[in-house]
Order: C-alpha cells, then sequence, then structure tokens
C-alpha cells in the first residue's frame, strides 16, 4: 500500500550532486511499492523523456518539476521546488527555465525572477518553498519572522491553494527551529505542509562515492581538510516506512505527498513527429508540393545524367516509375514536409556558397532526395535500395546524414531561424559521460592517487575505434588489468570500487556540432531551452 512519495529527488542530469540514474529512481520506488516518484533536478528536466518512459514502464506515476533557483528581490538567492500539475504547468515551467538561462546567468548560473513569479497567477504549478534552503527558511534562520510571514503570503496568493511549506529533517543544526517556525507559519496562514527528503543516492553506503562524484564536479580532493562537505550520508533514497517514521509527529505531511501526487497528471506524447510548419507556395497541399519538385527534379537530373535525347529516353520510364513508388511511400508514411524542409535549406546553403557534402548512409538510396538536391548520389546506378532508408514496414522517422562546411555551417542554422523562427530552432545538447577510461583518472584525482598509477590502469583498458570496453567488461577482456586489479592494494581497490559505482554517470552538458532541433512552433512548448556556460 502506498503511504508516502518522494517528491525531491535528483538524478544524473543534476550533473553535480547525485549518482543516481533514472533506472535507479524507478527501480528504488518500484521496489518499495511507491505508485508514484518526482525528479526534480537542479533547474533542468534533461532526465524527463527517460523518466517518462522508464515509469510507465513500471506502472509507476511520474510527477515533472525540476529545484529551481530564484532571485529575490532584495538580490539574495534561494531555491524551491517547482511541480507541474498538468502539461499546461509543464510548458510554464520550460517557459520559466527558458527565460532564466537565456536573460537572467549570474556567474553563469540562471535564476528565475521572483518577480516573474509574484506578478501572475499560476494555476498549474505547484511550488514547496524549500525547506532549509528556501527563502522562508533562511529567514528563520537570520531570525526575521516577520518577513518571512510575508514572504509566505506572497507565494500563496501567486500559487493559489498550491503553495505548500515544505519540512526536511536532515542532519543540520537549524533543523528543530526551522521546522518548529515553519509549523507556526503555516498554521497562522492556514498553509498546508509536506515532508520531503533531499535523495542524491540510494543507500547510506553509497555516500563515499556521491561524495567522489561532488568533488569531481568542484575540481576538489576528497581529504582536503578545507573541504567542507554540503550533504549528510542520511540523503539516501528512504523508503516509505523510514520516512512516515521520521515524520509521525506531523502525519498530515507525509499525507500530503500523496495529494500532491494524485494532483500531478502530466502526459506526453510518444512515438508521434512533430514536423516544422512548411508552407508550400501558390497554396498547394505538401503531397502535390512534392510531386511537383521531385518531377521537375528528375527533368533536370535526367538531362545532366544523359545529354543525348534517345538514350534519356530509354532511362526515363525505369526512372519515373522508381520516382513515383518513392513518392507514394513519402505520403503515406507522412514525411513529404521532411522532405521539403531538408531540401529547402540545403539548396539554401548550395546557392549560398555552404558547401555541402554529397551525401551519405541509407538516405543516399533515395532518388526522390537525388533530384531535390539533398543528395548527390545517383542511386540506380549504383543499385542502392529506398527500403533501406524508408519502409513501410517498419516506420521511423527519417535520417539524413547531411556534411555541411564547418566554417559557414552557422549561415545555414541562422537562415532556418529566419525562416522558422528564433524561438522555433535550438542546436541539441549533448551530455559527457564518465567513460570507463576516464572515470579511473576523475576518481583518481579526487582521492589523491598519483596520476602515473591511474593512468597505467586506464591504459590496460585498451578501447578501439569500433568498440568501447566498460570497467566489468574490460576486467574480464584484458588479462594485465584483471592481474592489476586482483593484486591491488587496499588503495588502488578502492579507486576500482568508487570507479565502477561512478562509471558512465552524466558529466558535463555540451552542445552538438551541428544537431539542430526545429519545432512547429515555439520550442518551449515541447521542452525547456539550455544555454551554455559563457553563452549569451
Amino acid at each position: 500500500m502506498q503511504n508516502f512519495v518522494h517528491l525531491r529527488v535528483h538524478s544524473e542530469y543534476s550533473i553535480t550532486d547525485s549518482i543516481l540514474n533514472v533506472n535507479d529512481i524507478v527501480s528504488l520506488a518500484h521496489t518499495d511499492n511507491m505508485g508514484a516518484v518526482a525528479i526534480t533536478d537542479l533547474h533542468n528536466m534533461f532526465a524527463l523523456i527517460k523518466f517518462y518512459k522508464a515509469s510507465r514502464d513500471r506502472g509507476i506515476k511520474p510527477i515533472v518539476g525540476a529545484e529551481v533557483n530564484i532571485e529575490s528581490s532584495d538580490n539574495t538567492f534561494y531555491k524551491v521546488l517547482i511541480l507541474a500539475k498538468n502539461n499546461a504547468g509543464y510548458k510554464d515551467l520550460c517557459e520559466l527555465i527558458t527565460r532564466s538561462f537565456v536573460t537572467n546567468k549570474i556567474a553563469d548560473i540562471p535564476y528565475i525572477k521572483e518577480e516573474w513569479l509574484f506578478t501572475n497567477i499560476w494555476q498549474n504549478l505547484i511550488v514547496l518553498s524549500g525547506g532549509l534552503y528556501g527563502d522562508i527558511g533562511q529567514l528563520i534562520i537570520q531570525n526575521k519572522s516577520t518577513l518571512a510571514v510575508n514572504k509566505a503570503k506572497s507565494w500563496a496568493l501567486a500559487f493559489p491553494d498550491s503553495y505548500y511549506i515544505e519540512l526536511q529533517r536532515i542532519n543540520n543544526p537549524h533543523t528543530n527551529l526551522v521546522i518548529e517556525e515553519l509549523l507556526h507559519i503555516a498554521h497562522q496562514l492556514k498553509l498546508p505542509v509536506v515532508a520531503t527528503h533531499p535523495v542524491q543516492f540510494g543507500t547510506a553506503k553509497d555516500f563515499e562515492a556521491h561524495e567522489v562524484r561532488v568533488c569531481v564536479a568542484d575540481s576538489c580532493q576528497l581529504d582536503d581538510e578545507k573541504r567542507v562537505s554540503k550533504f549528510t550520508n542520511e540523503q539516501y533514497f528512504m523508503s516509505q516506512s523510514e520516512m512516515i517514521e521520521r515524520f509521525s509527529d506531523i502525519p498530515s505531511s507525509i499525507e500530503n505527498t500523496l495529494a500532491i501526487a494524485k494532483r500531478c497528471n502530466f502526459e506526453i506524447t510518444l512515438g508521434k513527429y512533430f514536423l516544422p510548419n512548411f508552407v508550400a507556395p501558390n497554396g498547394l497541399e505538401l503531397n502535390d508540393y512534392l510531386g511537383v519538385l521531385a518531377n521537375d527534379g528528375l527533368d533536370k537530373r535526367l538531362i545532366e545524367m544523359y545529354p543525348e535525347e534517345v538514350i534519356r529516353a530509354e532511362h526515363e520510364t525505369t526512372y519515373r516509375s522508381r520516382l513515383e513508388t518513392e513518392i507514394k511511400t513519402i505520403i503515406q508514411m507522412g514525411f513529404p514536409g521532411y522532405f521539403l524542409i531538408v531540401a529547402d535549406f540545403i539548396n539554401w546553403a548550395k546557392q549560398n556558397n555552404v558547401p555541402v557534402g554529397p551525401g551519405r548512409g541509407s538516405g543516399a538510396g533515395s532518388l526522390v532526395a537525388f533530384v531535390l538536391g539533398i543528395t548527390d548520389v545517383e542511386p540506380l546506378r549504383y543499385g542502392l535500395l529506398f527500403e533501406r532508408f524508408l519502409n513501410p514496414e517498419r516506420v521511423s522517422m527519417p535520417d539524413f546524414d547531411i556534411d555541411f562546411c564547418q566554417d559557414r555551417r552557422e549561415l545555414v542554422i541562422e537562415y532556418v531561424k529566419d525562416k522558422y523562427g528564433a524561438d522555433a530552432v535550438a542546436q541539441i545538447a549533448t551530455f559527457g559521460t564518465m567513460s570507463s577510461k576516464a572515470v579511473i583518472k576523475d576518481v583518481g584525482r579526487v582521492l589523491g592517487l598519483p596520476y602515473g598509477l591511474c593512468d597505467s590502469i586506464s591504459k590496460l583498458i585498451m578501447n578501439t575505434p569500433a568498440k568501447s570496453f566498460a570497467l566489468e567488461e574490460a576486467y574480464t577482456k584484458f588479462d594485465d588489468l584483471k592481474a592489476k586489479i586482483d593484486n591491488a592494494d587496499d588503495e588502488v581497490q578502492r579507486l576500482w570500487d568508487l570507479s565502477l559505482q561512478l562509471e558512465d554517470l552524466t558529466r558535463s552538458v555540451g552542445k552538438h556540432a551541428a544537431g539542430v532541433l526545429i519545432a512547429p512552433s515555439r520550442l518551449t512548448d515541447f521542452c525547456p531551452l539550455y544555454l551554455a556556460d559563457g553563452m549569451q
């Protein structure tokens, strides 16, 4: 039976302070018969799709939200937790996070301004006050009780019936004072309270691995006497029974986790493609326009390939038949817009002196792509099959491998922004991970081990361009590595064990060199935007 729901859980996508991947979180919730769980990463929702799929697969309700940075009107900073009640709330949160990245980064940290929140009435979001690290908690610690009450009133007005006083019992000298005052404020203003627990790792024994991960992010050593840990060994995924016992004196705070879970109902449409709105000229339908362009393009290609009319006539029937078959398949699968969009920006590039590759991959098997100018490889001449690119029996998004000159590709991106709208176009984020070789060096550096020692172990993992080995796989594959670990002293064994725990965790966020996302409307209708450090 479900009695409690975790609403404050960080995944590895918080980048600096969690060693839990999405599947870990869902499995922990499932094992404890938790019917719902939230992932509320620090000022992002990178984990959303993985989390949504994994939760639904295990019969768990995913609660969507984020712990966000707030800049107050008096230039102080704090954090609160924001949850989406529904799809409209998710879009609101996307807008807020995006706006903070694009317009209000301070020392490379994005902040949502208080005024953005307090000057509107938000019907589709739920706010949790942030516990010790929220504005109310911080004001209590500073003995500013009156101001704390007034701030709580402001939140309650902006989020009617959706602002909760957040209670946390973690190992902090201010915990008891803050909870006592928070309960007083909640009673005075008739606000609900909710119990949360900041989760960064799975079990208490994972604390050391978590601290190593934090040190990797902070570029410091684990045993540095000057280092002050921001976390405690209690910040693991506590069971429902542990949380109920922890707040046995405030049962409503436990019950309200279930109430909040019931209020949060968010759904993603998976398996549906949302293409940009390509407008065909003269009021033509996309299907018809594709046919016109493709046939016109074939006329030109045939002249290029077969300048002599007699020889051209001998081959034309074969090409027309293949073209008609491909067009029918493209229309049947719903992708005429995709071909027209890609052809448009590729031909613009060619006309504006941006070097474009001839095409590679399965897309080179499409005659339609060839006659539209997407590729410059003639598929019939080389016996290339269209079915390897698009097949009605295996419906998947077309995928052209397009190469633009790196010195001028920005011009193409700007053209796309001008055509579809700057708020509908962005480059794709990428995630760097702690790979098997890199994690050995990262962990070794944090443990203060000699570089030569860590490098010698890393070199025993002999990856190839075609194959990268995970640590456990490398251990069984390479005898020298196995011997090194089997005969290791305590410090090397500690290095190996911690590396196994941290391997493949997300380490950083970057920008894809050329991957571009184009949406049919504002991108924030689908996801929040991220602005990399150092960018404006």
